[in-house]
């Protein structure tokens, strides 16, 4: 794996977090307990930081930035992922908030200032513009996304189930790296 300093800034990755050896994590990235990063996502916290909470899975081919500051954005953004979030293979999360037990689709691009409630699902394909924001508790569809509606409690639980079942299977994983 390629876990890179930028400028004075280390990635900060939990004892139980799995990043698989062809991601890439450089600067000002944090990763909670029992975090899996999957092969090829790039997580580049240059000029800001990007904060993945405890439980999240980010799949396959993801790639996370934040926005560096400028005139239109003093400061910059970073980019914040909470806890229990599955993010589907190829995702594009840019300097946005998603909440806690989210499931953000396959190919989903999140953009600037954009902030996912809690117990939000975004569906494959999906595209978050900027500074939009997902009501708690629903089901958002499209490009751009409109609400769909409530969740149903068959997504719900699979929300619920899939951060739980990645947990598994990163374990399952640093236990046969550990067996060779």
């Amino acid at each position: 794996m390629a876990i890179r300093r930028f400028l004075d800034k280390t990635p900060l990755i939990d004892n139980t977090a799995y990043v698989d050896e062809s991601a890439v994590i450089i600067g000002d990235v944090r990763l909670g307990k029992d975090v899996s990063i999957w092969p090829m996502v790039v997580a580049r916290g240059d000029h800001q930081s990007i904060i993945i909470g405890d439980g999240t899975n980010v799949q396959d081919g993801t790639v996370i930035h934040i926005a560096s500051a400028n005139e239109w954005v003093p400061g910059g953004l970073p980019c914040i992922v909470g806890e229990g979030v599955t993010v589907g293979h190829k995702a594009m999360l840019h300097a946005c908030t998603i909440g806690n037990l989210c499931l953000i689709g396959m190919s989903s691009t999140i953009l600037d200032g954009a902030v996912i409630e809690d117990h939000v699902m975004v569906g494959a394909g999906s595209l978050v513009p900027m500074g939009k924001r997902l009501e708690s508790g629903y089901l958002y569809l499209g490009s751009p996304v409109k609400q769909v509606r409530k969740l149903s409690d068959r997504e719900k639980f699979y929300i619920d189930y899939s951060w739980k079942h990645y947990i598994e299977t990163k374990n399952s994983f640093i236990r046969t790296i550990a067996e060779g």
